[in-house]
């Protein structure tokens, strides 16, 4: 029975979100170390960490192009190989001239792998007909944990490049489990549209934009929910901590449920219950008169946000006439964008006005999602 509900197609591709996710993971606690070895300020940390995203978008859409020709199956392996080595890559990069090429490579197939193991999760879904991309990226999360709880540990213990030698020997063993169980699915080149053009009609970009608006107020609880909790609301240091906390373990949770939320109710409801609940928590954060109401404003936005990017990511997958990783590649790079453009925008929006405004006008994105619900249809084709 349990290898009827987790085959081994399924076990593999929800590996390599455990892999990318662990890797980024990783990668977080090394970021103050690697600041001080190069002799960064704060604004050149923030330019290397603009090239890390600037690699992702650089790469996805030719990830997207080269799934179309070879398959999810080996651009997910073959990004995820050459994925693993880029962290002790950068790790040992001795000068700040090389750890540029390192850490745009490291973002570059990062997010190669990412569009590649979306698209095989698209495929899955389609292989055992149910929806398993919500789940996909909760184990991606779970990665991420794991990634920066051992990270720090281990580098006091035994410094930076040990612990990305660890780390790259963990998700290369896992790697190695999974490459033979991976779906393999079949190259759609023959779809078309040029291999490596935009598409030319509207509903993967209007994904795109389901998931741009969608990781907008993420990337704003993740840069700006601390400081909005201290400096507005009075919280302590060790309290403001608890605004990412809140969001991160509810939007985990909710991951984890939402195939079978998403099973039983279809993804266009689920996508508008889902909606709802963000605005909700967004309001109470914004207009909350004190911490612990923002809290629980913050976990309602995790279980409202929770399951939108993948429904959007699996809506994008099964577009028809269209293959899996071009539409997942516009999805991806337009709602990556958000996360990279959005914190210095809020940032700007917030020194003249304030972060509370900032976070009762975020719900007006979501109202859109809302509006535009009517397109996560496409991601039940997958399963029909």
């Amino acid at each position: 029975m349990l290898a009827m509900k987790f085959p081994r197609e399924r076990t593999a591709v929800s590996l390599l979100f455990l892999i990318n996710g662990f890797m980024m993971g990783s990668w977080a606690p090394k970021i103050p170390g690697f600041a001080e070895k190069h002799h960064l300020s704060e604004a050149q940390l923030g330019l290397m960490i603009l090239v890390f995203g600037i690699g992702s978008i650089v790469f996805m859409p030719l990830a997207g192009a080269q799934i179309a020709r070879f398959g999810s199956n080996r651009v997910s392996l073959v990004s995820a190989a050459l994925f693993l080595p880029t962290l002790l890559l950068l790790t040992l990069a001795p000068t700040i001239t090389l750890a540029v090429p390192a850490i745009f490579l490291f973002g570059g197939l990062m997010g190669a792998m990412d569009i590649a193991m979306n698209a095989n999760a698209v495929e899955t879904e389609r292989f055992m007909r149910s929806a398993i991309t919500s789940s996909c990226h909760a184990f991606w999360s779970v990665g991420g944990l794991i990634g920066a709880s051992i990270g720090g540990p281990l580098i006091v213990a035994f410094g930076p490049e040990a612990q990305s030698f660890i780390a790259t020997l963990l998700a290369l063993a896992l790697l190695v489990y999974a490459w033979p169980r991976l779906l393999h699915d079949k190259p759609q080149a023959h779809e078309n549209h040029p291999k490596a053009s935009l598409p030319k009609h509207a509903l993967p970009w209007l994904l795109g934009i389901i998931a741009l608006f969608s990781m907008i107020p993420e990337g704003s609880v993740l840069d700006w929910g601390a400081l909005y909790m201290r400096n507005e609301l009075g919280a302590n240091i060790a309290l403001s901590g608890y605004a990412y906390a809140a969001f991160s373990l509810t939007m985990s949770i909710m991951r984890f449920a939402g195939d079978g939320v998403r099973n039983r109710l279809g993804a266009v409801k689920t996508t508008q219950i889902c909606a709802v609940i963000a605005i909700i928590g967004l309001l109470i954060a914004g207009y909350a008169p004190d911490a612990s109401v923002a809290i629980i404003g913050f976990a309602l936005m995790g279980i409202g946000i929770s399951n939108l990017v993948p429904i959007a990511f699996s809506a994008a997958g099964n577009l028809p006439g269209m293959a899996p990783g071009v539409g997942i590649s516009v999805v991806s790079t337009m709602g990556y964008s958000g996360i990279l453009v959005a914190p210095s925008l809020i940032g700007f929006v917030a020194q003249h006005t304030s972060l509370a405004l900032v976070f009762k006008a975020l719900p007006v994105l979501i109202v859109v999602v809302l509006l535009l619900s009517r397109l996560a249809r496409h991601a039940d084709q997958s399963h029909t």
